[in-house]
């Protein structure tokens, strides 16, 4: 127990929260979730984007399907092919007609592959996609 000096023998438990600690906890949480976020949200597909000067930023989608340098094709990060790519992108076009497909195509890879995967999605009744570049710095 914590004694006041001056004497009178008031002798009430200490009522105060110190919220102090608290905080600091909190901070380092927050600091350990930005470090490590930007590892968590990196594709684990190691794919070789193409660079372009214009672009905007896409938001994630349920239909995501990377393309890599020898041709594998992976739907939602895991692997797959067009008939796969088709049956999900057909039952997704049905609970949202809104879905979008994000392609990730390595730089590499031939146009014809690229168009082959569009055109699986598209068939199935996606109307939007978009294709993910990296920015080319200075722009």
């Amino acid at each position: 127990m914590a004694a006041k000096a001056g004497g009178g023998g008031n002798d009430e438990p200490i009522a105060d929260i110190n919220i102090v600690p608290f905080v600091d906890i909190i901070l380092v949480v927050l600091i350990i979730f930005m470090v490590t976020a930007p590892v968590l949200l990196k594709p684990s597909i190691n794919v070789n984007l193409p660079k372009a000067g214009s672009g905007d930023n896409t938001s994630p989608s349920e239909l995501s399907v990377s393309i890599t340098a020898d041709g594998a094709v992976s739907l939602n990060g895991k692997p797959s092919d067009e008939a796969g790519i088709s049956a999900y992108s057909k039952d997704l076009a049905v609970k949202n007609p809104e879905v979008q497909a994000i392609i990730s195509a390595d730089k590499d890879v031939t146009h014809g592959r690229v168009v082959s995967i569009i055109d699986a999605i598209k068939g199935s009744g996606v109307k939007k996609f978009a294709i993910t570049i990296d920015k080319k710095a200075g722009r």
